[in-house]
């Protein structure tokens, strides 16, 4: 059993599951060692590693790429491994995909925010119009060689654009066929249990700064599929 097929049987169990942030091979095996099921190569954690840098945008994907391969290598687990952007319009996720496959990720996500962008709990990120987003999100899933490899969708407009344009938006990416819908920066509790009841897909949360610390449990209860810590 591949390691795509693993993660997408292990989302659809019902069951919350958590993947630690890690950047490079050895804190994946660290995290591998102690039990996890899953692990997230967070953007910012490989910015902050390899270059000393701040995770807006200044990585590129090969940079990026060649972090999962590393990774992927040292462990047997399956990794979500961040993907930006898509690093340009639909046909640079086209490409995204292919290589993020290649390298041996099992899952990865794609945000709608402008290049370059910002980590998704600073302060002035912009977003691209909701059509481009749908786009990238068609290319996306139409081009990756296994149904098995999970795309999700991420959206950063609540910070932009407030609470029902990011509900229109996240509808919007599950229609273009996202298998999981990511609802990046959740400020509220509130917020934090509705998300999960409003799609047909599974729902990830990130427990990074802005969103309310909440035990896993809870999460769980929530109805998350996928929580990920990227500190």
């Amino acid at each position: 059993m591949t390691s795509q097929t693993r993660i997408r049987e292990r989302i659809n169990a019902g069951k919350l599951l958590v993947a630690p942030g890690i950047y490079d091979a050895l804190t994946a095996k660290l995290a591998a060692g102690v039990g996890f099921e899953a692990l997230y190569m967070t953007g910012y954690g490989t910015s902050a590693s390899r270059r000393g840098l701040p995770d807006i945008g200044l990585l590129t994907m090969t940079e990026m790429l060649d972090n999962v391969r590393a990774i992927a290598d040292a462990v047997e687990i399956p990794l979500i491994a961040d993907a930006d952007t898509g690093y340009g319009n639909a046909v640079n996720v086209v490409r995204t995909v292919k290589e993020y496959e290649r390298a041996g990720a099992a899952a990865i996500h794609i945000e709608d925010q402008v290049w370059p962008k910002r980590c998704g709990h600073m302060r002035g990120k912009q977003v691209i119009p909701q059509p481009e987003m749908v786009a990238k999100l068609r290319a996306a899933v139409d081009q990756r060689s296994s149904e098995d490899f999970i795309i999700i969708a991420r959206t950063d407009a609540l910070a932009v654009e407030g609470w029902d344009a990011t509900l229109e938006r996240a509808h919007a990416y599950v229609k273009a066929g996202a298998d999981v819908i990511f609802v990046e920066a959740l400020e509220t509790v509130e917020q934090m249990e509705r998300v999960p009841r409003l799609f047909d897909v599974p729902s990830l949360i990130n427990m990074a700064p802005r969103t309310p610390d909440r035990p896993v449990a809870e999460l769980e209860r929530m109805g998350y599929a996928i929580a990920i810590y990227p500190g």
